[in-house]
């Protein structure tokens, strides 16, 4: 599963199996790749073997054993390229409904729909197990590898322990090397066997080894949890992830599009997803079903969901949408497959906005953290990439500037804060 570390964001990064073809068998490692010096800062000058000897020391004492660590061997190869395009990932700019009309295309859920019924069985007993609709797990399953087309192409192992010793995310990458040896261990896979995306991932719904290790199930009753083949163990392990790991409330909705008012009064500060009110406000406010039809007039608490501000799509977002947000906290991912699973249930396409909403280039979203960062706000990285801290000081402007305060940029905000010269606002850095 892609994740992003910039909270929910209105860019995104595209996972490596969505444009890669899977392949069975792994090829011969290749030989090692000398390290760049910067890849054993964090480990004291320390070179790749002595790294390597010592993490094969650590699986030992987390209880892997010789066997597993032997086979592994041959694949715990340092590989420069690797960590370069853990480095250097592509970001997109893509608005949601440009996005969503891709990767939640009619086709994914017309295969989404066809899975479900193709393995009846499994999601019916995975829903009764774990309480997650079909619908989610297809969702996810669909997105994350075209239903196991699309898996990646690279030797698992060599990924995680390259990216093991570069110091980006070494803690990190370590215990998934571990956990992926865990996975040998068990009998689950073979080293040969574990192919997969650039950044380690594994199967038809991309787990990490961690995810791999504690969450896959044993569905088809072979001995192995096979989560490259087996459709069935595929169904079962990602509805155990999504309850006992994300925590999925039972019989609780997720995501629903909904109609907002033509009323210059609404209070788009509120349109947040750190803001929940019960379904009976949100009405009363003049939210409605994008047919028309009145919400349920009850204290289901519900946030509004804006991930293109007032002029795009609308949604209410439940407490289960943190699934969402916790698998992937891209906003533009998340929201994706949560839509994508409310069609493969069933509901109709959503509503597309009037006119074009316009994005602000790469660069101008750069210079508008800059200036927020001159106001006083901490906004994370300076990156482009508008997370919730970025979105959130936006939305501080807005009211400030007097504009509707949907925490979308804007040309006009842009505007208004070069003109301003981004003078610190009272308190401006706790704004959130």
């Amino acid at each position: 599963m892609p994740r992003i570390s910039a909270g929910a964001t209105l860019l995104v990064l595209i996972s490596a199996p969505l444009l890669a073809l899977a392949q069975p068998i792994v090829t011969p490692a290749r030989p090692i790749v000398a390290p760049a010096p910067r890849g054993a800062t964090c480990h004291g000058g320390m070179s790749f073997d002595r790294f390597l000897a010592d993490l094969k020391a650590q699986a030992a004492k987390a209880g892997v054993s010789a066997r597993a660590i032997s086979e592994a061997s041959p694949y715990l190869v340092y590989d420069q390229s690797i960590v370069n395009r853990d480095r250097g990932q592509r970001v997109f700019g893509q608005v949601f409904t440009e996005f969503a009309g891709r990767m939640a295309a009619s086709y994914r859920m017309q295969q989404g729909q066809a899975r479900i019924r193709t393995h009846a069985a499994a999601f019916a007993r995975a829903e009764k197990e774990y309480g997650v609709p079909p619908a989610v797990i297809a969702a996810f399953w669909g997105l994350e590898s075209d239903f196991g087309a699309n898996m990646g192409n690279l030797p698992t192992l060599r990924s995680l322990v390259s990216l093991a010793y570069d110091c980006r995310r070494s803690q990190m990458f370590t215990g998934e090397t571990i956990a992926a040896l865990k996975i040998i261990d068990r009998g689950d896979l073979t080293a040969a066997e574990m192919v997969g995306s650039w950044a380690g991932e594994l199967g038809q719904t991309q787990f990490l080894p961690t995810h791999y290790f504690n969450y896959a199930v044993d569905y088809d009753n072979d001995g192995h949890r096979d989560l490259l083949r087996s459709p069935a163990d595929v169904i079962g392990s990602t509805a155990n992830y999504i309850a006992s790991g994300l925590k999925w409330r039972r019989g609780e909705p997720w995501l629903q599009e909904v109609r907002l008012p033509a009323d210059s009064s609404f209070p788009w500060d509120q349109a947040d997803l750190t803001i929940q009110l019960p379904r009976s406000k949100w009405s009363q406010l003049g939210v409605s079903y994008p047919d028309g039809r009145a919400l349920p007039s009850d204290n289901m608490p519900s946030s509004l969901l804006l991930p293109m501000g007032r002029m795009g799509p609308a949604f209410l977002a439940y407490a289960n949408f943190g699934v969402y947000t916790e698998w992937n906290n891209s906003l533009i991912y998340s929201t994706t497959a949560g839509y994508l699973a409310t069609r493969i249930a069933g509901a109709p396409p959503m509503q597309r906005p009037s006119s074009r909403v316009a994005q602000l280039p790469f660069h101008e979203l750069r210079e508008l953290q800059q200036l927020l960062v001159r106001a006083g706000f901490d906004v994370g990285k300076i990156d482009g990439v508008m997370g919730q801290q970025s979105r959130s000081a936006v939305k501080a402007m807005q009211i400030k500037y007097g504009l509707p305060a949907d925490s979308w940029p804007t040309a006009e905000l842009l505007a208004r804060l070069r003109g301003s010269r981004a003078q610190p606002l009272p308190h401006a850095a706790t704004a959130q």
